[in-house]
């Protein structure tokens, strides 16, 4: 990337160019008019004298000065007219409303060919889109936006969540939200052709009045970009939480028609995020709710929960609300439940989560008393289920004891809280604004409230680790232009060689031969050592092809078994048997086309596509990364002495998996696919050894190649 670019005049501007006078230049004025923009305001059309009352100018040559800010309302051609004039007019930035651009279609379309004309003449000037609406700033009034919106202006002193996303229409609906989140910033980014969401992003973010910042991504500007917005956002204390689709093949397809971004696959953009520190929701109603809770108390420092309510059913579909989850209601220790108990009587169980019952309902000393004993077990959120009635028909008076309360728990204990109601219909607006003036989070459902913890939680974990070295993505250009004659450039080494060359890169390889006779086999046999693995070479997937053979214990044995394989083969390799194995590993390694080098770990051997037991790591991985992984597989306790059995070589294991990912580093070029099944991981001691190995190579792209 480039340097960055000043986005400090578009985001926040003075004076606000508006290029075309119909339906969508008009509605930018009016929208900037009714936020009360305090700048100046420049309609510019040809022959209008005035757009919207507001006089107009017959071009951006005869603007009174150099607009911070322009919203360019004129069709594909002519907007990169404008935006060459702009440029030369010293304009601050401008956003592309037009589409038609490089999401219309391939490298040789006119819409391909306009892209690039319209990123040369904004040269330095920042441009956003093109295929988006563009910018509400809410902190100052100031709306390149050309359609109605539903936020507010920020009050003096307030802050808020910024927002960027790549549909208009999510946008829009962002703004209509009622779920109490206070806004700063609603942007969209269009195609990305010349900006993309982590340097918008990045622009947001250093405004002291943005608290937080959700991102809703359908393809990636730039993964290094990416890497500087966690890093800054980390520096500044400013949680980032995105919603990234492209989950299911349809959601794909409709993010190239849409956008012509670049997804990357969706397991590896996982493995992004998490890496570095930023959380992934997915769904709109969670990622509202998480950023209510990154606005009101930020990250969370770990995953320990609290829950209250004055019934027992809330209590329970809050306990299965987060079964199976990352974040959950720990058991209260004993002289914790004993303080808990003392406050509520002989007929209250106590637990986590907690039914308090009614007996204290609207006795606010009592549910303060209540509160502070339960939120003194140091929850890292403490979460209160509070549904409040409809005020058209019923009354809440006897509610707001019960938040006083809750509130003067939280203050003693110097502790983190959310109020939560069941249903989002049952916790108002003007509440919500309310329960944030003093601190607390105010979440609408029971699931969204622990998805937002869960993310929360995840970023604060990140924060707390040291940040991981840059991806190997950029490290080496190579070819992925989805020729048809891709698969025939591909070169793909037998195994006796893929081993050689694993073993001259540190790693374990038990010992073995090529032979080409069954004399030879028996030899190579003794020699080796018994008991040996004989299989064929040449052939992929040797099990499904009955091209191996496992366990032979002795030169007879070999002899028998080589003269059948010769059939299948006039090549075979004789290698020694693994003995001691706990468990196998697959580890693979695949090249996305946005990330680099893809490392996959899980459960190995012949049922690996049938367990489906994997997790995705990013190259260079840490020895922590490579580890957490590991016990986050279904096989995990097999390696740590499952009932008895030895425990796994889990240092030498996590050695080889560390080696592998060199090696893949080291041909990143040319590497397109790297398949080790199994690892067989031995007793502690032991050590671990890849018993077999497919490498598939594709030639670099040449240089100067586009």
């Amino acid at each position: 990337m480039s340097a960055r670019r000043d986005f400090s005049r578009l985001l926040r501007p003075r004076s606000i160019a508006v290029i075309g006078g119909g339906f969508f230049g008009s509605n930018v004025l009016r929208q900037s008019l009714k936020m009360g923009f305090a700048g100046d305001i420049w309609p510019v059309h040809p022959v209008k004298k005035a757009v919207e009352g507001v006089p107009a100018f017959a071009s951006v040559a005869d603007l009174p000065g150099a607009p911070d800010a322009a919203f360019i309302g004129v069709n594909r051609h002519l907007t990169v007219d404008m935006v060459g004039a702009l440029a030369a007019r010293g304009a601050g930035g401008a956003v592309c409303f037009a589409s038609g651009f490089l999401e219309a279609g391939e490298e040789d379309t006119d819409g391909a060919r306009l892209q690039k004309a319209l990123i040369v003449a904004a040269g330095a000037m920042p441009i956003v889109g093109p295929n988006c609406y563009g910018l509400i700033n809410y902190a100052d009034g100031a709306l390149l936006w050309p359609d109605q919106h539903g936020g507010a202006r920020l009050a003096e002193g307030e802050r808020g969540a910024a927002i960027v996303t790549q549909s208009s229409n999510i946008a829009i609906n962002m703004t209509m939200q009622r779920r109490g989140l206070p806004l700063a910033y609603v942007m969209t980014a269009g195609n990305q052709a010349q900006t993309g969401l982590s340097e918008i992003g990045l622009g947001l973010i250093e405004d002291e009045r943005v608290s937080c910042l959700g991102l809703h991504v359908e393809g990636f500007d730039a993964v290094a970009g990416f890497e500087r917005l966690a890093a800054r956002a980390r520096e500044l204390g400013k949680p980032v939480v995105a919603m990234k689709v492209g989950r299911s093949a349809a959601a794909r397809v409709a993010t190239v028609s849409h956008t012509a971004s670049l997804a990357g696959s969706d397991a590896a953009a996982e493995a992004f995020f998490a890496r570095i520190g930023i959380a992934r929701v997915h769904s709109i109603p969670a990622f509202v709710e998480t950023l209510k809770l990154l606005h009101a108390v930020g990250p969370l420092s770990g995953p320990r929960l609290s829950s209250m309510s004055c019934s027992g059913g809330e209590a329970s579909v809050m306990a299965d609300a987060a079964e199976g989850r990352s974040v959950g209601f720990p058991l209260l220790s004993e002289p914790h439940r004993k303080r808990v108990k003392q406050t509520l009587g002989p007929l209250v169980t106590v637990a986590n989560p907690l039914d308090y019952h009614t007996f204290i309902w609207n006795d606010r000393e009592a549910m303060t008393t209540t509160f502070s004993a339960m939120i003194a077990g140091g929850f890292d959120l403490n979460m209160l289920v509070l549904d409040f009635p409809r005020r058209d028909r019923c009354t809440d008076d006897d509610w707001w004891p019960t938040v006083d309360a809750f509130a003067a728990a939280l203050a003693a204990n110097a502790a983190s809280g959310a109020i939560v109601a069941s249903m989002p219909e049952n916790l108002p607006e003007d509440y919500c604004a309310s329960l944030l003036a003093r601190g607390i989070a105010p979440l609408c459902g029971m699931a969204e409230a622990l998805d937002a913890a869960e993310a929360a939680t995840a970023i604060g974990e990140a924060w707390q680790r040291t940040p991981g070295a840059p991806l190997w993505a950029g490290r080496t250009e190579y070819r992925d232009d989805g020729d048809a004659d891709r698969a025939e450039e591909t070169h793909a080494p037998d195994e006796a060689a893929a081993k050689a060359m694993l073993a001259a890169h540190r790693l374990p390889i038990p010992a073995g031969r090529v032979v080409a006779s069954a004399e030879e086999a028996s030899f190579a046999a003794t020699g080796i050592g018994f008991p040996v693995a004989l299989k064929t070479l040449g052939i992929a997937h040797k099990s499904e092809r009955g091209a191996v053979r496992l366990g032979l214990r002795d030169g007879a044995a070999v002899h028998e078994a080589a003269t059948a394989l010769l059939a299948l083969s006039d090549r075979l390799y004789v290698e020694r048997m693994v003995e001691s194995g706990v468990a196998e590993l697959i580890v693979g390694v695949t090249r996305d086309p946005l990330f680099g080098p893809v490392m996959t770990v899980g459960s190995g051997g012949v049922l690996v596509e049938l367990l489906r037991d994997t997790a995705t790591l990013l190259l260079p991985p840490t020895r922590a990364e490579i580890e957490t992984a590991l016990r986050g597989l279904e096989l995990f306790p097999l390696l740590d002495g499952y009932r008895g059995r030895p425990r796994a070589d889990l240092d030498a294991a996590i050695d080889v998996i560390a080696d592998v990912a060199d090696f893949a580093g080291a041909h990143a070029g040319t590497l397109d696919e790297l398949d080790i099944n199994p690892l067989i991981v031995c007793a502690k001691g032991d050590g671990a050894w890849i018993a077999d190995a497919l490498i598939v190579f594709t030639p670099p792209a040449p240089q100067g190649e586009d």
